[in-house]
């Protein structure tokens, strides 16, 4: 019996480029479906249909900061867990950090997509079949020439 596929990851990230690199880098090594917002606001106007497994959200957002943005996530997606990346020192948010609801971790930039997934996989949520790591294909290599 083959297990059910793992439910989707969403990442929200107001940086265009950096929130499209990160997907399609997450989609191509992580099984599961990976849904991008560069605009918060848009992003909690679909979040309950995605019913997503773990919520990426970047600190600084032009909209709400992603503080602001769990807090309205968190009801619409209740069964999700949260993960914050951020460019900024977050030290004395620890306080606000700590009665996030479902927060499971604070991820500072930079870093790589292999970092940022094992993040999301370490905070998937209990009871829920995480996604599995895609094998990259091995590359051919050349005939030695001579």
């Amino acid at each position: 019996m083959q297990s059910p596929p793992a439910k989707p990851i969403v990442l929200v990230d107001d940086e265009k480029s950096y929130n499209d690199l990160l997907r399609s880098m997450l989609a191509e090594h992580l099984d599961c479906p990976v849904y991008g917002f560069s605009r918060p606001r848009e992003a909690l106007q679909v979040i309950a249909s995605l019913d997503p497994g773990v919520i990426v959200t970047d600190y600084f957002m032009p909209e709400m900061n992603g503080f602001e943005f769990i807090r309205c996530a968190a009801p619409l997606a209740p069964g999700a867990t949260f993960v914050m990346i951020s460019g900024n020192n977050l030290t004395a948010e620890q306080e606000t950090i700590a009665r996030l609801p479902n927060f499971k971790a604070l991820l500072p930039k930079p870093f790589g997509w292999a970092k940022l997934a094992d993040e999301i996989l370490r905070a998937w949520p209990a009871g829920l079949t995480p996604p599995r790591r895609r094998e990259r294909p091995a590359t051919a290599q050349p005939p030695n020439a001579g």
